[in-house]
Formats: C-alpha cells, sequence, structure tokens
C-alpha cells in the first residue's frame, strides 16, 4: 500500500479514485468524495508514468540496426502537443532507412522508429486548441510512431475521416501529406495534364494516383507485375506500366501521343535520373521523392533545357513545424472531403502486431507491399 500511496499521495483508500456505479444488485450507488473525483484518463496517465510504455527500440550494436519492443519512459505532451493512445502505426522506407543507420531522427524526437499514427487523444498539453480528450485523430510525426503512447503537434493531427477504420486510418498523413504537398504545393499540377507516378502500388503511390486523378490529371503509373498493374489501374490510373516487363518512356509517350509527363512523382531516384528527363512533356516538373535506385545518377542537361523543365528533390519529414502545419492544414481543406466522398481511401497490405516491426520492414523491403503495412500496438 505504501507504493499505491505514492502514486496517489491524496488517495489513501484506492477505491475512491473510481466513480460510482451501480451496484449489480440494482442497490444504491456509491458515494465518492469529490476530492476524489479524478478523470479516469488522468489515472492512467499517472500509471503509464509509472510503468512505461512499449516502443519498437533498434539496437545500434546490431548489423543494420535490430528491431525490439522495449519498456521506454512513457511520453508526456509538451506546449502545443498531445498525447494519444495509439491504435495502429504507419510503416513507411523512412523506417528502412533509421534502422539502417541511414536517416536520423530530427533533433528533440524519439530514437524509434514510426512517422505516421491513429488513435485517440488521452492527454493534451498547454496552448492547445481544436483538439480535446477522446478524439479521434491521425497525427503526422517526426518519429517515435512505434508505441503505445506517443506524442505529436497538435498542428500536425487531423480528425480521424468518416467512414474509415480508425486503424486503417493510419496508413493516411504521410502518404497524403508527401502526395499533396509535392503534386500541388511543388508540381502545382492542373486538371488535363499528364501525371506519371512511380511506385503506383506502395504506400505514397496508392494515395497519389487517387488524388491526382481527383485533381483532374491523367495518370500513368508504373508497377511490377500485371496482377498489381491491374489494381493501379482500378485506383484510378488511365494507364499503367509493368516496369519489370516496359520501358516506361516509351509508354509515357504512346500514352500521351508523344507529348510526355508534365509531371514525374519519382520515388527511384539515381539511375532513373535520365529516363525521367527524357519522358518529360516541354515544360515538365520531375519531383524526386526517394531514392530507391540510387543517390546519384547522370543528368542531360541540355535535355533538361531543351524541354525548359524543372528537377526538384524534397522530403517531409526534415521540413519545419510551421511547413508541416500548413499542409495538414490544407490537406484537411483539400483532401479530406476527398476522403469522406470515397474519393480517396486508405489502401491496406496487412495489419501486423507491434512485435512483428522486423516482419513489417521485410515486407517494405521486398517489395511486397501493396499500399501500407500498418503495426497494431
Amino acid at each position: 500500500m505504501a507504493r499505491v500511496a505514492r502514486i496517489f499521495p491524496r488517495t489513501p483508500n484506492l477505491r475512491s479514485m473510481w466513480p460510482a456505479f451501480p451496484s449489480p444488485t440494482g442497490g444504491p450507488r456509491r458515494v465518492v468524495r469529490a476530492h476524489a473525483r479524478r478523470p479516469m484518463l488522468a489515472v492512467a496517465a499517472r500509471i503509464d508514468r509509472l510503468r512505461g510504455v512499449r516502443a519498437v527500440t533498434i539496437s545500434p550494436q546490431a548489423s543494420g540496426g535490430k528491431l525490439a519492443v522495449s519498456d521506454v519512459p512513457a511520453p508526456r505532451p509538451g506546449v502545443g502537443e498531445v498525447l494519444i493512445e495509439n491504435v495502429s502505426a504507419g510503416v513507411n522506407r523512412a523506417d528502412l532507412l533509421q534502422r539502417a543507420g541511414k536517416y536520423p531522427p530530427p533533433a528533440g524526437a524519439p530514437p524509434w522508429p514510426g512517422l505516421e499514427v491513429a488513435g485517440s487523444v488521452r492527454e493534451t498539453g498547454p496552448g492547445v486548441s481544436g483538439v480535446s480528450v477522446g478524439d479521434r485523430v491521425v497525427a503526422l510525426l517526426e518519429g517515435g510512431g512505434y508505441a503505445d503512447l506517443v506524442v505529436a503537434r497538435a498542428a500536425q493531427t487531423l480528425p480521424a475521416p468518416d467512414g474509415v477504420d480508425l486503424v486503417d486510418a493510419a496508413a493516411l498523413p504521410e502518404a497524403v501529406c508527401t502526395a499533396w504537398t509535392n503534386l500541388v504545393d511543388t508540381a502545382r499540377v492542373r486538371p488535363g495534364e499528364w501525371v506519371l507516378i512511380h511506385g503506383g502500388s506502395g504506400g505514397v503511390g496508392t494515395i497519389a494516383v487517387q488524388l491526382a486523378a481527383a485533381l483532374g490529371a491523367h495518370v500513368i503509373a508504373t508497377a511490377g507485375g500485371p496482377e498489381r498493374a491491374e489494381r493501379v489501374r482500378a485506383l484510378g490510373a488511365d494507364a499503367v506500366v509493368d516496369h519489370r516487363r516496359e520501358d516506361f518512356v516509351a509508354a509515357v509517350r504512346a500514352a500521351t501521343h508523344g507529348r510526355g509527363a508534365d509531371v514525374v512523382l519519382d520515388v527511384l531516384g539515381g539511375r532513373a535520373l535520365p529516363d525521367n528527363v527524357r519522358a518529360l512533356a516541354h515544360h515538365g516538373r520531375l519531383v524526386v521523392i526517394g531514392l530507391q535506385q540510387g543517390r546519384r545518377g547522370e543528368l542531360d542537361l541540355s535535355a533538361l533545357m531543351a524541354k525548359r523543365a524543372t528537377v526538384t528533390g524534397t522530403t517531409l519529414r526534415s521540413r519545419t513545424p510551421q511547413e508541416k502545419a500548413q499542409i495538414v492544414a490544407a490537406v484537411r481543406e483539400h483532401v479530406w472531403p476527398l476522403i469522406a466522398a470515397g474519393r480517396v481511401r486508405p489502401v491496406v497490405h496487412a495489419r501486423l502486431p507491434l512485435a512483428d516491426a522486423e516482419a513489417a520492414l521485410a515486407t517494405l523491403e521486398r517489395g511486397e507491399a501493396f499500399g501500407k503495412v500498418l503495426l497494431v500496438p
């Protein structure tokens, strides 16, 4: 009882911590003293701080980084932050890089992976408005999503969209924010333009195909194998290139009657750079958001100049909180109605337990996932 008294110093009688409930036999309700009426969430938060929470941590001693479920101190929300009880975390290729020691989290972020989650708000920090305890939300994070409890900036949360299962909603924040800011803010895609989306069957790709189509663009996507190509076509692509058997440059020229793609959203980088420039239309915009084929590639500047084209490279994780808040606000205004209308939806490949994080990352590494893999605590 001494341990209990230290946790709840004002409550020597532990029973007085809980609200009154009717007797199972229909008897009178138990009366609880006013000073002991504490919100149940506050009680849960005290227990969490005592025992810690589970998180998938990376062992730096292991070659390539080994994941393990560990007990870590329970997080607390600071100014402008909320504490989220996590029901699902999205798995991203950035997590593969972080495990390998090639993509360290920003200063102040937890050292374990996880860039997006869905769950319920358990606690709010000072200065938070528009988000309340008990709200069902999704959140864009700098890291730390592979855990039972997660702290997020309130400005980087969105209400869980109606009509989407809360667990599956964790597949949205990173992919939607990435697709929106690169297609709209960076590439300035317009209705009627042709957009080539590499990796149309991936976590970002499945969202980007739907979003570009909803914005009125003609979509060409790449995918590996005829079955995956057909599934991408069903998401709204006008044409799908099986990159295992077809030349995507030739396919783009055929689909556009020789014009080329106005926008290329590229997750390949490196070796794909020359062909991406060849696939561009005049005044085309190549936006590089991934490096699956390496960090270096050869760029024919004369070809770029002749087309008066541009090449831009972007990341989302390293942006300032102000930039991310603006992106999240734009997504809420423009994309959330599309989700509510069923024109954009999360695509989930698998739900795996938190303890199976290694298997989840291996699924991405082998290129097997169609859409997002989710970890469920």
